[in-house]
């Protein structure tokens, strides 16, 4: 596996509904010997749900990945000049974080952490879970599909009846997106 040995930060915001097949996927990483760093943004550290209580999560992902969560912004800021992470994905991504960053705001640990990263020149991979991804956050979408060094885990409608506008990534793909980005290509098919 190409990130056996690398540093990854795994940037989680708060589409709760997506938090199953994080988990999988955090799994799978450390399962093959990736360092992942947790981050969060405030809401995914702190909301409980119906899909489950925010602390319950927040042990898990530090058990599965045997790192302390960054859950500050002043945590977060680090990976800027420190060169950190290799590669860096968001996941899940929701629509208010997708708008945020494409508008350079940081005022969450993930978008400052997304921020420092990118600013290192190093790959960041938006794993998508929003309800208006063919809404209001359209645009968002085609401008950072435009963007250097960021990357798109595939993704496709999740409901076209009942959520028209909803897309979410196909989350099984994340680590052969990681690994393409980490050769600054982008896995293709994009849509699913």
């Amino acid at each position: 596996m190409k990130l056996a040995n690398k540093t990854v930060g795994f940037a989680i915001t708060g589409s709760f509904c997506t938090f199953a097949k994080i988990k999988t996927e955090l799994l799978h990483l450390t399962r093959e010997g990736v360092n992942v760093i947790p981050i969060f943004s405030f809401n995914a550290y702190t909301t409980d749900c119906r899909f489950g209580k925010a602390s319950d999560f927040v042990k898990f992902v530090e058990d599965t990945t045997q790192n302390k969560s960054i859950v500050t912004i002043a945590e977060a800021e680090k990976f800027g000049p420190n060169k950190i992470l290799d590669i860096l994905i968001i996941a899940p991504c929701t629509g208010n974080t997708l708008a945020k960053l494409n508008n350079g705001i940081t005022d969450t640990p993930v978008l400052m952490a997304a921020k420092g990263h990118l600013r290192t020149g190093r790959p960041l991979v938006i794993s998508l879970s929003t309800n208006d991804a063919l809404g209001m956050n359209f645009k968002n979408v085609g401008s950072l599909l435009n963007c250097k060094n960021i990357y798109f885990v595939p993704f496709g409608q999740d409901n076209c009846v009942a959520k028209p506008n909803s897309m979410i990534a196909h989350t099984e793909l994340i680590i052969p997106t990681l690994e393409n980005a980490l050769d600054s290509k982008q896995i293709q098919p994009i849509l699913v």
